[in-house]
């Protein structure tokens, strides 16, 4: 197994146990200065990082992770999940795919998300939704 592939599975175990009080497991992966972009965020730090976790924990109603699948490139790790959690009352179920880039000492540098928060959050609004969905039907093919 490469060091990358162990860097990888090692932040997947921490990622996958993490819950409110137990955001410190993220120190033992991740760089103080660790860098966490999604659609709604883009901070650095390591308190910042778990400050969005804080936040999610905060807001939503039973938030879970599961991964499904995992791939390993020369310099990056990435991380095919489905994030599940209540909002109001209603299930939601977003998925998406996570880019890890690691230092040479194998702790995480940047965790970057790509999800598509149009459809998958925006869409889910009264009206907004509604011009969402008119756009994107303006725009394919």
């Amino acid at each position: 197994m490469t060091d990358l592939r162990m860097a990888l599975d090692a932040y997947i175990d921490v990622f996958e146990a993490i819950s409110p009080d137990r955001l410190d497991v993220f120190d033992t992966v991740c760089d103080r200065d660790v860098r966490f972009v999604d659609p709604f965020n883009d901070v650095r730090g390591l308190d910042r990082f778990k400050d969005v976790f804080r936040h999610m924990y905060a807001t939503l109603e039973e938030p879970r992770f599961t991964i499904l699948d995992t791939a390993v490139g020369d310099n990056a790790g990435y991380i095919r999940w489905q994030f599940d959690f209540v909002l109001r009352g209603e299930a939601v179920r977003i998925g998406g795919m996570s880019e890890v880039l690691f230092g040479a000492d194998g702790v995480v540098k940047e965790h970057i998300d790509h999800w598509d928060s149009s459809i998958q959050v925006y869409g889910r609004i009264p009206i907004l939704g509604a011009v969402v969905r008119w756009v994107r039907g303006r725009l394919s093919a």
